[in-house]
């Protein structure tokens, strides 16, 4: 009994100090601010980006910063919300994993009077009393310009065009609305036709191996649509280990503009990139300040992104940031 008295005794402890680490030093002034923010996890370079984000404007902002990674399972993300509502936080933050089944555990936060921030990834909720604001990316325009770039592409061609498409995670909202986003834009010429789509789950690993699967099925693929960089990049590797030229033999169009997917862009084997930028920290920070004064703010806030070609991605490369 001792013994696991001692261990609660120091697990409460290292609880209390990994907090300590992550506060960046404003935790005991009576004016400091508590975030509990739940994460997706760790799928891509643009969430690694988006992590340390967070993170670092947290410590800037002198706002103290408890952290939980969901690993991409809406349990783990509920069970993080719960814990930070029984801990009295100040805000909670998350990027939802998939768009539906939040109501119960946001109720409970509303109840709590905790103010709800969406990062990143919308939630399907019928009721928006249940979080202040949503601050990101806007998923069905990035598809759009994605699908603007194939129009403008293949204008002067005759021949159908075979297009297949890595999906994100299943559910989730950047996947639903880069594929609603695309399709409403191909939809208008009967040319374009989506083969085959399938989720790669965001990562390179599944990108990869789902590439590979659909170039056995279908033996003339004219491009490929990736709903984020990481898994384009593991398609890339599925197309040279087929004996083709990735961006000429398949022309690959991707979302976010993480460094890995520009370097590809820039070496040609990627042809054209819709940004997402994951540098939402600063933007979340001066929220949560607003929204726990009672300030008000407005219902959705967008982050201002833009598109790459090859030779804007050649410009781009040396000074980016994630």
């Amino acid at each position: 009994m001792l013994k696991r008295i001692s261990a609660l005794v120091l697990a409460g402890l290292t609880a209390m100090s990994m907090t300590a680490c992550g506060s960046g030093g404003g935790g005991s002034g009576g004016g400091s601010i508590t975030m509990g923010f739940s994460q997706v996890g760790a799928e891509s370079g643009w969430r690694t980006a988006n992590t340390k984000s967070v993170q670092d404007s947290a410590k800037t902002a002198g706002i103290t910063l408890k952290f939980s990674d969901a690993q991409q399972k809406q349990e783990n993300q509920i069970k993080a919300i719960r814990s930070y509502i029984q801990q009295k936080v100040d805000v909670i933050a998350f990027s939802p994993v998939v768009e539906s089944g939040w109501d119960t555990v946001l109720k409970e936060a509303k109840d709590a009077k905790i103010p709800v921030i969406l990062t990143d990834r919308a939630v399907d909720s019928k009721d928006t009393s249940l979080y202040k604001t949503f601050l990101g990316s806007d998923f069905v325009e990035e598809g759009k310009k994605a699908g603007q770039w194939l129009v403008n592409e293949y204008k002067d061609a005759k021949d159908p065009v075979n297009i297949v498409e890595l999906q994100g995670t299943t559910g989730s909202a950047p996947a639903n609305d880069r594929k609603s986003g695309f399709q409403e834009v191909i939809g208008a010429d009967p040319k374009f036709k989506i083969i085959a789509s399938q989720t790669g789950d965001f990562t390179r690993a599944k990108g990869k191996e789902v590439m590979e699967a659909f170039l056995k099925s279908n033996p003339d693929i004219d491009v490929l649509y990736a709903h984020n960089d990481d898994m384009g990049l593991g398609a890339i590797e599925a197309i040279e280990g087929a004996g083709k030229v990735p961006g000429k033999d398949i022309k690959i169009i991707t979302v976010d503009a993480v460094k890995d997917g520009m370097q590809a862009l820039a070496d040609g084997k990627i042809n054209y990139i819709v940004e997402c930028s994951p540098l939402l920290g600063p933007q979340l920070m001066d929220l949560a300040k607003k929204v726990v004064k009672g300030e008000q703010v407005p219902a959705r806030v967008v982050t201002e992104e833009t598109t790459f070609t090859q030779e804007q991605a050649k410009q781009a490369l040396p000074s980016r940031q994630y």
